[in-house]
């Protein structure tokens, strides 16, 4: 079970120099960010640092979920003598693929948790209704899952790939929308849970009966953790938002 439950797409000599990076370069990233983490998600530095490192930790880490099997064509030759001749009969049997499906926990377990903390704690203490930026979450979401569900390919022996850059722009131009019509109390927060969220759905979630058909052994949901789409479409449509409204 370990096998399952610790899984690297990427090199543990690049996670090593990525850690490096990270120790290294958090103070200077804390403060150039810190408009969009501290003052936009209500983050403190401490917890800043403490996000990015679980991500890229949490990355190394599957949690499986449940097993899948389809079956498949196996072809074989069955050899068959008769009287001193040989018979080559091609003979069709049906197999069974497995494919275990798992949660990457730097890159949809950790992003999912702090959207459930936005939407329980931070919306809530910004917002001066509250119900009406709940309704505003449900439609960025929505129109995430949307796009990022029509946008998504499944790619054989891999698993569920999306353009990186659609889901951050769909949140931004989908949050000015509806902040145009609606000036938005919690914007960030919006965003932050819209994108995650959405995106969790739609390319994920939505395709999860498709999995078995795609002939990886393993398809982790969250995919390579901290650059996978979940996690980087959270922090980039901050970011469009902030620069934006």
């Amino acid at each position: 079970m370990s096998g399952r439950l610790v899984f690297r797409p990427l090199s543990i000599v690049y996670y090593a120099l990525l850690l490096f990076l990270l120790l290294i370069l958090l103070p200077y990233f804390a403060l150039f960010f810190r408009e969009i983490m501290v003052e936009g998600l209500g983050l403190s530095p401490e917890a800043l640092g403490g996000f990015l490192l679980l991500s890229l930790v949490g990355s190394f880490f599957n949690i499986p979920l449940t097993e899948v099997t389809s079956a498949i064509p196996i072809y074989a030759i069955e050899s068959i003598g008769f009287f001193g001749v040989t018979w080559r009969i091609p003979r069709l049997e049906i197999g069974v693929r497995k494919t275990l499906i798992t949660l990457n926990v730097g890159g949809a377990l950790i992003p999912l948790i702090f959207s459930l903390y936005l939407i329980g704690w931070s919306i809530p203490s910004c917002s001066s209704n509250t119900l009406l930026t709940y309704s505003n979450v449900l439609i960025v979401l929505s129109m995430v899952t949307i796009v990022v569900h029509r946008s998504s390919r499944l790619v054989r022996g891999l698993g569920i790939a999306t353009p990186a850059f659609i889901p951050p722009m769909v949140v931004a131009l989908t949050t000015l929308l509806v902040d145009w019509f609606i000036p938005l109390s919690c914007p960030t927060q919006i965003a932050y849970v819209g994108g995650t969220i959405g995106t969790l759905i739609g390319a994920d979630l939505l395709n999860i009966n498709k999995i078995a058909g795609l002939g990886a052994p393993v398809v982790s949901i969250g995919g390579a953790g901290t650059f996978d789409g979940v996690y980087t479409t959270g922090l980039i449509s901050v970011l469009l938002v902030l620069l934006l409204l």
